[in-house]
Parts: structure tokens; C-alpha cells; sequence
């Protein structure tokens, strides 16, 4: 009798579990925010964003209920070259003293395969906001051996249009591609 206790508290203690709320928040050390551009139509040039967080609610294990939230500097903006990441936080392209901050805020997850799906949600940088879709792929979930954390990870890929937020509208496509490609890598473990 005492071993189907514990067996129905156990059983109890995991469906109690598979409705509670978690919150997931990136680990910067293996996490990477990253663009890439074409330049002068013949080569591309990537960059980043230093300092970035993501918060990650969900309550199912599928992730399908997930709010996300992105938060990046503009002034961590990092393609290699100092003299270009200045350009870029200039008024000339994303104005960072005036608009210090992006932001996505998801608004549903869509599953598409098996770890795969779209993150539908709102993309705001430069004083403008629009709705973006991006293409997720989970990579599955590990006890990390450095600190026992349960961690999830994925990558995000997609493509948002330059001239959708007024960026550099000096400089036409001949010089800096239209279409910015969005690459990002991200470990998730819950927040304690």
C-alpha cells in the first residue's frame, strides 16, 4: 500500500507541475543576438548585440503558450569595426541616444514540425513598431553538467526589411541590402 502512495503523490506532484507557470531567461555566456547585411551587393557583414536579455513564460512543455520578450542595446551594437558600429548608432541609421533600446514582444508560437515552428510577434526599434515572423528550431532540453540547470536550446532565424523602420534611408540597396537577416542562438534556464 505505501508504494502506491508514493506512486499517486508522485503522479499528483507532476500534473500540479505540467499547469504551473515558468519563466526561462537566456544565458548571455551562450547566447548570441546577431544580423548580418549584404554590403555593396558582394559580401556580407555580420554583427551583434552585446547586451541583450530574453524572459521566456510558458506552462506547457511544447513552448506553444510562450510569451517572449527581447530586450537589446543599441549602444552594445558590435560588427567588429568601431568606426562602423559608430555610423550605425548614429542618427543616420539607428539613432541609439534616441531610441536606446529594441524590443520584440511575441504574440503566438506556431508549430510547424516536429522542433520546428513561426514566432509570430511586434518588432520595435528606431521609434517604430511591426509585426515580424520568425522561424524557430528547438534543439532539445539537457541537465547542464557545469550547474545541474535543466537547459533548452534554440535558434531564430528570419528576415525583417530596413526600410520597414526608417534605417539608413540615405543609403539605398546598391550599398546596404534592404533585407537584414536575424540569426540568433539562445540557452534558456528557468529563473530561480
Amino acid at each position: 500500500m505505501k508504494k502506491y502512495l508514493v506512486v499517486l503523490v508522485s503522479m499528483l506532484g507532476s500534473l500540479s507541475m505540467m499547469g504551473q507557470t515558468n519563466t526561462w531567461v537566456n544565458d548571455p555566456a551562450h547566447s548570441r543576438l546577431g544580423f548580418v547585411v549584404k554590403h555593396l551587393t558582394i559580401s556580407e557583414i555580420s554583427g551583434r548585440f552585446a547586451d541583450f536579455s530574453v524572459k521566456v513564460t510558458t506552462s506547457k512543455p511544447d513552448y506553444l503558450d510562450a510569451q517572449i520578450e527581447v530586450t537589446a542595446k543599441i549602444a552594445s551594437m558590435d560588427t567588429g569595426v568601431e568606426m562602423r558600429d559608430n555610423h550605425l548608432r548614429s542618427a543616420d541609421f539607428f539613432d541609439a541616444e534616441k531610441y536606446p533600446t529594441l524590443t520584440f514582444k511575441s504574440t503566438s508560437v506556431e508549430k510547424t514540425g516536429k522542433d520546428k515552428g513561426k514566432l509570430h510577434g511586434n518588432l520595435t526599434f528606431h521609434g517604430i513598431t511591426k509585426p515580424v515572423v520568425v522561424d524557430v528550431v528547438y534543439f532539445g532540453t539537457v541537465t547542464n553538467p557545469m550547474n545541474n540547470a535543466t537547459t533548452a536550446g534554440f535558434q531564430i532565424k528570419g528576415v525583417v526589411k530596413r526600410s520597414d523602420f526608417d534605417l539608413g534611408p540615405k543609403f539605398p540597396e546598391a550599398v546596404i541590402s534592404n533585407d537584414v537577416q536575424i540569426i540568433a542562438d539562445v540557452e534558456f534556464s528557468p529563473n530561480k
